[in-house]
């Protein structure tokens, strides 16, 4: 097991590695691309220009600059931005990831809850009315945008029935902190935490639908059967745990992509300041060192999470275990 944990460690480095050099060598070493010109502004003069490549190490050879920028970056934690200029990107970003935690988490949890519920129903009553009428449900939310649900949710809630005894306790757009008022931070957030969510129930929920049917008709689904069991306990505890392996794939890579900036159409719809409206203002003004560090936040998440699926394989599938 432990050789196991270094094994991933070891990957981890590796990936985050890699991904930090090839965002360096995009917005760096590509032909044409010359930070200190955005820096120095349109129209300077070549000793301008000269002089913010001194400030800014952008006269070394390409390894020095990336060696400086993961230093300030990861060391002393003093990299600044290109665009607002002594402005600090690492504290930005650490402002930034519990607003964005905070939303995938309690979306997180609501499309899982949700899938499995709708699921199971779905799985249980087979080519019933009731299972037609929860794949049909599960398909508008599959093709309902996130962001028009975020809008009309908006147009709801912040309009014209703001003030109506059902959503007049709906707060002005925006993020309230956990330790500031935990019962604020979950009004804040009920509401982008559905929106985020509905896509994900939908989707979830037909692909545990699929896997739970197919997962009917294996061999000890059916010695479960023969042992007496009733079909509630075969589906919930035979059948469910088999079926969830691919849930817990789709979960790790969904979950990590969201937290890394996935999430961003919600955020920017509700006002709430996290990574992926962080990276969208970067990105926007080509903001170097600021798109340099959450595309690493990003790749931190992504490949956590897909460690976490790893581990959760060996929880669920015995036969996970006895592979390693």
């Amino acid at each position: 097991m432990l050789s196991a944990i270094i094994r991933r460690l070891i990957h981890m480095i590796a990936v985050l590695f890699g991904i930090s050099v090839l965002v360096f060598l995009i917005f760096f070493a590509t032909p044409g691309a010359n930070p200190a010109a955005r820096i120095a502004g349109r129209n300077a003069s070549p000793q301008t220009i000269a002089r913010v490549e001194r400030q800014f190490g952008l006269n070394k050879p390409l390894p020095v600059q990336y060696g400086l920028m993961m230093k300030k970056l990861f060391i002393t934690q003093n990299l600044t931005s290109f665009v607002n200029l002594g402005e600090k990107v690492v504290p930005q970003v650490f402002r930034a990831a519990p607003i964005t935690l905070s939303l995938v988490t309690g979306a997180a949890v609501i499309w899982i809850g949700f899938a499995v519920l709708i699921g199971l129903l779905a799985a249980a009553f087979r080519d019933t009315l009731i299972d037609r009428i929860l794949m049909i449900l599960s398909l508008i939310g599959i093709s309902m945008p996130v962001f028009w649900v975020a809008t009309m949710a908006n147009l709801i809630t912040q309009g014209q029935f703001h003030h109506s005894w059902l959503f007049s306790w709906v707060p002005p757009l925006g993020y309230v902190p956990f330790n500031t008022s935990p019962l604020g931070w979950f009004k804040a957030l009920i509401i982008p935490w559905f929106t985020l969510a509905i896509l994900y129930i939908g989707l979830y929920a037909r692909v545990l639908r699929a896997a739970l049917i197919e997962t009917m008709q294996e061999d000890y689904i059916r010695t479960a059967r023969a042992k007496g069991l009733s079909e509630r306990q075969v589906l919930m505890h035979h059948a469910l745990r088999s079926a969830m392996i691919g849930i817990v794939t789709l979960f790790g890579l969904d979950f990590g992509a969201l937290v890394g900036g996935g999430a961003l159409l919600t955020e920017v719809v509700f006002g709430l300041q996290g990574i992926g409206y962080l990276t969208y203002q970067a990105l926007e003004t080509l903001d170097l060192p600021m798109i340099l560090a959450t595309v690493i936040y990003a790749s931190v998440f992504v490949v956590m999470s897909n460690a976490v699926v790893d581990i959760l394989y060996a929880v669920i599938d015995p036969r996970a275990r006895q592979a390693r």
